[in-house]
């Protein structure tokens, strides 16, 4: 297959980021470019950043898909629960192509690291019910069904333990409770176990920024769950962003396994 390169960018509560993608392999070609994310988080404000982040990474090409921290409806903000309230009912592929003068396909950030876990990572090849939950400022999460995306899905706002779950359980918790990794890993695991008595997933794929860190808590999730952390780790929501803004133009590809 041809190759075909596609800019990816991943906006996060505390980060956006960005890196060319090799569409068949899933891998990256150029440096991933990460800038802070603005505050406050306003439209205006972001899609300067993201400019600035885009021209970093010397991208030449027009088509440039973009994970968004948000329920993302026809490229429409739905939600801005760690991005700031003016997003809601803000078409980001509109701003976006406006600040950029290029394409942008907009999607839920973690539903982007789904489809990239999906179709280059841990759940290639899976059926049945997996769920990826990231791990970062807050909790996202992308649900597949034989490999087909349910979108928007927004797990990590789950009430859990009476309050959202994302406030119980994510990197921001685990700072602002001033956890050790034994302490988040057993939070982790009752948030895990919830999920697996509402879903009774077959798999679950941990990415995020938290993902890295596996080894330090991952010890403490029950072993009757099939958890793994994401092949990609923090790369995922990029990578996904690229597919499917790719997908979304030129119609779905094989990808070759990375490896």
């Amino acid at each position: 297959m041809e190759s075909k390169h596609i800019l990816g960018i991943d906006v996060g509560a505390s980060g956006i980021k960005a890196a060319i993608v090799d569409i068949g392999t899933g891998k990256l070609v150029s440096d991933r470019v990460k800038l802070s994310t603005p505050k406050p988080a306003t439209p205006d404000a972001v899609a300067a950043v993201i400019a600035e982040v885009v021209g970093k990474t010397g991208y030449t090409g027009d088509l440039i898909g973009c994970g968004f921290p948000s329920i993302v409806r026809n490229g429409v903000a739905y939600s801005a629960a760690n991005v700031d309230p003016a997003w809601i009912g803000t078409n980001i592929e509109t701003l976006l192509n406006g600040a950029l003068q290029k394409e942008v396909v907009a999607m839920n950030d973690a539903d982007a690291a789904g489809l990239a876990e999906m179709r280059y990572g841990n759940g290639r090849g899976r059926k049945g019910t997996v769920i990826l939950i990231t791990i970062g400022s807050g909790l996202g999460s992308a649900l597949f069904t034989d490999g087909h995306l349910v979108r928007n899905s927004e797990f990590g706002h789950l009430y859990f333990h009476g309050i959202i779950a994302e406030h119980y359980v994510s990197n921001t918790a685990r700072k602002k409770y001033e956890m050790s990794w034994a302490g988040f890993g057993k939070r982790l695991n009752e948030y895990l176990l919830h999920i697996d008595r509402l879903f009774s997933p077959d798999l679950v794929i941990l990415g995020g920024g938290m993902s890295m860190e596996y080894e330090q808590y991952g010890q403490h999730i029950d072993p009757k769950m099939n958890v793994t952390p994401a092949a990609m780790f923090n790369h995922a929501g990029i990578i996904g962003a690229a597919l499917y803004a790719y997908e979304a133009k030129f119609g779905e590809v094989e990808a070759i396994a990375a490896e």
